[in-house]
């Protein structure tokens, strides 16, 4: 008996062990004096996608079904991030226009319905000062970027009223060629901006909108720069020196933003981080998918919501061998050594394909200030990085000043 009660005590006393919260290290500590401290965004997320099925629920942990939500969001010392009006390139015809400008609005008034369902937890933010402000409530700060110029057809005046809806920036295009210029990943077609994407530039200068330069091809890039009299982003982008990717910056890019004043936002999609080995049965699986979905091409809702579940059940059976967040810091490292420590911030692709390994959903923020704090960042290194140097920009598109 006594034998009995003695390997109880010894089961309950490892039990008691085991729950323990292991003990956080020196740069686990000094990551979390800094996140309560400074503001953090995320300057680009998918997140709304996950807004039109109705199992989403942004004031829980979503686990596999997403990978920002608010309670993410809190455990990772994420304070802000933007949630991009996401509408896929599709035919350039008037009916089809319309129909990409139907979505918008819908995908609008999504972000608007599910976020202030909650406002205990988080609200729509408009102004640089709104983040600052929300983050001393103790909610989260949702911001709105328009992801694909598509989403204005040939119609300039909706420039103002998603404006006026709240989207604080636009990205020109996505992985095809639109009315506004060419992309990353296609074919030549305008040499660069259209004749229309040079009043797109100019309207969004004279609105205070913000322009993205993230998907666009170099020419493109190249023809913003010129035009622009504000400072541009890149909303979820890397270095090309790094990793050779078209979606990713040259150094005389990263060189030509400064001189513009801009910000790149290091996005973390793991293609864009770091070339990986192919894995030839996830290649012929993937290969399968787009062949079941016509290459994803003029989806339904439906189907698109079929198409994440299915994809992410491919992610179980074949899982990748995801880039890490060292492989990350090397990207930033890079930049600050061609463009300097005022012109790099964070852009994940959260719930867009964004994630590397250690850092694959909102909860695992504070990993990248870790590894910034190892590679003898400063405090005020990752503040710019954090938040500082979009700030900076944003305030200065707004409002024509620095913050």
């Amino acid at each position: 008996m006594i034998r009995f009660f003695v390997i109880i005590f010894a089961l309950s006393f490892t039990y008691c062990i085991a729950q323990k919260p292991a003990k956080k290290s020196a740069l686990e500590k000094k990551a979390d004096k800094i996140h309560n401290k400074i503001l953090t965004l995320d300057s680009h997320t998918d997140t709304p996608l996950r807004f039109l099925d109705q199992e989403f629920n942004i004031s829980k942990n979503n686990g596999k079904n997403g990978k920002i939500d608010f309670p993410r969001m809190k455990e990772g010392g994420l304070d802000a991030a933007f949630f991009a009006v996401f509408l896929s390139q599709k035919a350039r015809t008037d009916e089809e226009n319309k129909k990409a400008i139907e979505k918008a609005g819908t995908i609008f008034d999504a972000i608007y319905r599910e976020i202030q369902k909650y406002p205990d937890m988080g609200e729509i933010a408009f102004t640089p000062r709104d983040a600052y402000r929300l983050k001393k409530e103790g909610k989260s700060a949702v911001y709105i970027g328009i992801e694909n110029g598509y989403a204005i057809g040939h119609d300039t005046s909706l420039l103002k009223k998603y404006f006026d809806t709240g989207a604080r920036y636009m990205t020109l295009c996505h992985s095809k060629n639109n009315d506004i210029c060419d992309s990353a990943n296609d074919t030549i077609e305008h040499g660069g901006l259209s004749k229309f994407g040079a009043v797109v530039v100019k309207e969004m200068n004279k609105l205070g909108m913000i322009i993205d330069i993230s998907h666009a091809s170099d020419s493109s890039f190249y023809d913003v720069i010129k035009l622009s009299t504000k400072p541009i982003i890149a909303s979820h982008s890397c270095s090309r020196a790094i990793c050779d990717n078209k979606r990713n910056m040259s150094d005389d890019m990263l060189i030509k933003l400064k001189e513009n004043g801009g910000v790149i936002q290091m996005c973390i999609l793991s293609d864009y981080v770091k070339a990986i080995p192919q894995d030839p049965a996830r290649d012929s699986a993937e290969m399968a998918l787009r062949e079941k979905y016509k290459g994803f091409k003029n989806l339904s809702e439906e189907q698109y919501k079929q198409v994440i579940k299915e994809w992410y059940a491919l992610d179980e059976l074949y899982p990748q061998v995801l880039a890490t967040v060292k492989d990350v810091v090397d990207h930033i490292d890079h930049i600050v050594k061609v463009a300097g420590i005022d012109h790099v911030g964070i852009g994940t692709d959260f719930d867009g394909g964004g994630g590397v390994e250690d850092c694959n959903d909102a909860s695992m923020m504070k990993n990248i200030t870790i590894e910034l704090l190892r590679r003898g960042y400063s405090e005020k290194d990752i503040q710019k990085i954090w938040s500082g140097n979009f700030m900076r920009v944003f305030n200065e598109v707004l409002y024509g000043t620095g913050p």
